[in-house]
């Protein structure tokens, strides 16, 4: 019999009750600042993600080319903020090789390292859809920030996606000193699926005893397939991430739903994981389950520091240009990553 997969659980669980309740539902209200991205990225005209295939998809305007919009409707400027330089390099992975690029902030280092992992539902997007996210923790957090471009399904199956996260993080410890890191003091993050590989990079270290990440900062991780949980059903037309979407981004990863490595939530044990820095935004579907993961993660002994933004929405956190409660949720972040830091020197 064919395994199933994360997809098939994912919309077999997307098809029970309440599907009319969720056609018709409105997320909640966004705040004005966070609804001037929406109404950009309206006027952008992108296509629904969940009617096309990944090529198209990936060639679709984001929420980045949203605030971009933003900032030259107001005739603001749009080059990434000075006080950080990037240059990049190459990482093989397990069949094949991908790119991964350091971001360096000003100033002498050795520097701590933050492996970053950037979202799109492990189909779409790469580092420099991201890069606004990437630049405000290098400066704020005063680390190298490593960010691969790991290689995307459906082309690459799962688990090419988490072998290249790791691969990454091991590559960033043992090469720190080449690139003026501090091997000695290695955080990992990630935004959305990106969050996903972050804690799971984290497990996988403490599963086979490798130097543990000293932080994982997670932003509105996903770590569940239940789509049906509270916020999926408030949020289940939200822009720029909907229940739909969701289904999409879980079809077309393929992971296996038996494993923890795809859904963190599941993991028999959370126990011996790094310290966590969780946010999460009311108007996401994936709020429930950042939320669940962050009692979780209390619940067996990992310190945890949770903090939920309203009137914002999924991808909010890379819109310090325009966004208040971005700049502010990305100097908390990166204010945790600093403690972090400070407290192995």
């Amino acid at each position: 019999m064919k395994k199933m997969t994360l997809t098939m659980v994912a919309l077999a669980a997307g098809m029970v009750a309440g599907a009319a309740i969720a056609r018709n539902a409105k997320p909640p209200k966004a705040e004005p600042t966070m609804q001037k991205v929406l109404d950009a990225l309206a006027s952008l005209k992108p296509k629904p993600i969940e009617t096309l295939d990944p090529a198209e998809a990936r060639k679709q305007p984001n929420a980045a080319d949203a605030v971009e919009k933003v900032l030259l409707d107001a005739g603001q400027g749009t080059a990434p903020e000075p006080g950080v330089t990037m240059k990049t390099q190459t990482v093989q992975g397990k069949g094949g090789s991908f790119p991964v690029h350091i971001f360096t902030p000003e100033g002498a280092g050795p520097f701590p390292v933050v492996v970053y992992y950037h979202g799109g539902g492990f189909v779409i997007a790469d580092t420099k859809v991201y890069e606004a996210s990437i630049r405000a923790l290098a400066k704020g957090a005063r680390a190298i920030v490593v960010s691969p471009d790991y290689r995307l399904a459906p082309e690459h199956t799962f688990p090419t996606q988490i072998d290249d996260a790791f691969a990454t993080y091991q590559w960033a410890i043992q090469n720190a000193g080449s690139f003026n890191g501090d091997a000695t003091r290695v955080a990992v993050a990630g935004e959305s699926a990106g969050g996903n590989l972050a804690t799971v990079v984290s497990m996988m270290a403490r599963d086979r005893k490798v130097q543990l990440p000293l932080h994982q900062l997670l932003v509105y991780p996903v770590v569940d397939n239940d789509m049906n949980n509270a916020s999926y059903k408030k949020n289940a037309n939200a822009k720029p991430l909907n229940k739909a979407m969701m289904g999409w981004f879980f079809k077309h990863y393929g992971a296996d739903p038996k494993s923890p490595y795809a859904l963190p939530l599941t993991a028999a044990s959370l126990e011996g994981l790094p310290p966590a820095t969780v946010i999460t935004a009311e108007i996401d579907p994936l709020m429930t389950e950042g939320k669940a993961y962050a009692d979780r993660l209390q619940k067996e002994g990992v310190a945890v520091n949770y903090r939920h933004y309203t009137g914002v929405t999924h991808e909010f956190f890379g819109m310090g240009a325009v966004v208040p409660k971005a700049r502010e949720a990305q100097q908390f972040a990166a204010g945790e990553l600093a403690k972090a830091f400070n407290a192995r020197r």
